[in-house]
């Protein structure tokens, strides 16, 4: 009597991920009492939120806190803020972020995403972007907003530390207001980057740069008038309620100095 013997081929494991994955969810509420509650505030990994106090009654304060080293190389690292009907939320970071390299030799990713509902007011003001040298980070920010919100958005990189070459930097940011695109716009420098990033067209040679947009429904009666700041800070209207402020400087301290002023004469 002679059998056939059957073997069961082993299930080879899944890839796992090359890096980290982990978001951060924020939601805000109005309250009912003329505030803003945070009906939903989850972080996880690197990406960890505490609540703070606001300079308003009815906004409330979120500070996004790292806590390990990220994004690496390989990282995925995703932000997801929605402001409801009426809600107010000022978001901002506890120091500036370093893009890492990796052991993978993969890019990072870092997501922001934001939806700011009827009535709404989102400011997100985190410290700067570090691009550090070796580094690969690919970053996304994207907006869609009701046409009666409002929002204040900085963002600023520096490319490398004190004395170091930058890594690689790609950056997108896109707004979408009442379904309709408002501001969609690439920046990439660094090793690798399209030719000329660093020449008189791109960044002049300098290595801090940044930029503030206000999308302000009052600005469509009174919109903003196109202006030079400094030397190298120029006041851009856009064809809609807003207004794009753009700045470099050689170090991170300008730029910031030059944004805040913006924002004081923009952003209120």
């Amino acid at each position: 009597m002679s059998g056939a013997a059957t073997t069961d081929r082993a299930q080879a494991p899944a890839t796992p991920p090359a890096g980290l994955r982990a978001t951060a969810r924020i939601r805000a509420a109005a309250d009912g009492r003329g505030g803003t509650a945070l009906p939903l505030l989850a972080g996880e990994g690197p990406l960890a939120l505490r609540r703070t106090r606001s300079s308003s009654a009815a906004e409330a304060g979120v500070m996004l806190v790292g806590a390990m080293s990220a994004p690496l190389g390989g990282d995925h690292l995703t932000v997801e803020a929605t402001a409801g009907p009426g809600a107010h939320l000022a978001l901002a970071s506890a120091a500036a972020t370093l893009a890492l390299p990796g052991r993978s030799g993969e890019p990072a990713r870092y997501d922001v995403h934001l939806t700011l509902e009827d009535g709404a007011s989102v400011r997100w003001l985190p410290e700067p972007l570090v691009s550090v040298r070796g580094s690969d980070l690919r970053v996304r920010t994207r907006v869609r907003m009701a046409p009666t919100a409002r929002l204040v958005l900085r963002e600023e990189q520096v490319l490398g530390r004190t004395g170091e070459a930058p890594g690689l930097l790609r950056s997108r940011l896109a707004v979408e207001r009442a379904g309709t695109a408002l501001l969609d716009q690439e920046l990439a420098c660094g090793p690798g980057a399209p030719g000329g990033w660093d020449g008189p067209a791109g960044l002049a040679g300098h290595r801090a740069l940044g930029q503030l947009l206000v999308v302000e429904p009052a600005f469509a009666g009174s919109p903003p008038a196109a202006a030079v700041l400094g030397e190298f800070a120029v006041v851009t209207p856009l064809a809609g309620p807003a207004v794009l402020v753009t700045a470099l400087a050689p170090d991170a301290l300008r730029v910031r100095e030059l944004l805040d002023a913006a924002c004081r004469t923009y952003g209120r």
